[in-house]
């Protein structure tokens, strides 16, 4: 587990899946995400067989409030080269269909995720890809220290409309750098 001031994250648990699968199947919220289809249950418990059970290039968990320990999102770091030690970070806050909330819950989440993948996986980068339309994303990611390293044109077609794809990431130098985080609990 890992404890923050509003929430916690802890590893996915089979009881997690029916809520996670409705959250990732809200078309509202599955704009943001390389999903494109809606999922079944099989798929679900493919994902958690196959990805968080399964596979040591990803580490998975539950977003879960403190308060009074309700399932908020699910977060983790994919697709971790252990050679060249970088992931992607992957973050949603299902909870009231915010994807990205205004409480809080996603910047802790993303803050004890990048934390726990710098000081305890002794990572060296941290990256993400953001769709154009998806500004909150750019902007938590901007907030939390995140630079632009390139634009994919027209990557993405959602919509009817071709969308560029921003990566943006985070180095250990620059995440080490900033004083701030020397207030993260993990």
């Amino acid at each position: 587990m890992i404890l923050g001031k509003k929430v916690y994250l802890t590893a996915v648990e089979k009881k997690d899946l029916p809520q996670l699968m409705i959250w990732r199947n809200k078309e509202e919220l599955r704009q943001y995400f390389r999903e494109y289809r809606e999922i079944n249950e099989d798929m679900q418990n493919k994902w958690f067989e196959e990805k968080v059970l399964n596979d040591f290039s990803t580490i998975m968990f539950s977003i879960k409030r403190i308060s009074d320990d309700r399932l908020l999102g699910c977060c983790g770091l994919c697709n971790i080269n252990w050679i060249h030690r970088y992931s992607e970070l992957s973050l949603y806050i299902g909870w009231n269909s915010y994807y990205i909330d205004n409480e809080g819950y996603a910047e802790e989440s993303c803050s004890l995720l990048i934390d726990y993948g710098f000081n305890k996986l002794a990572l060296n980068k941290i990256w993400v890809e953001i769709y154009e339309f998806d500004t909150k994303k750019a902007e938590l990611c901007k907030k939390l220290g995140f630079e632009l390293d390139g634009v994919f044109r027209e990557h993405y077609f959602y919509n009817g409309k071709w969308w560029d794809s921003k990566i943006m990431s985070i180095l250990a130098k620059d995440y080490f750098n900033n004083s701030k985080n020397s207030d993260i609990l993990v």
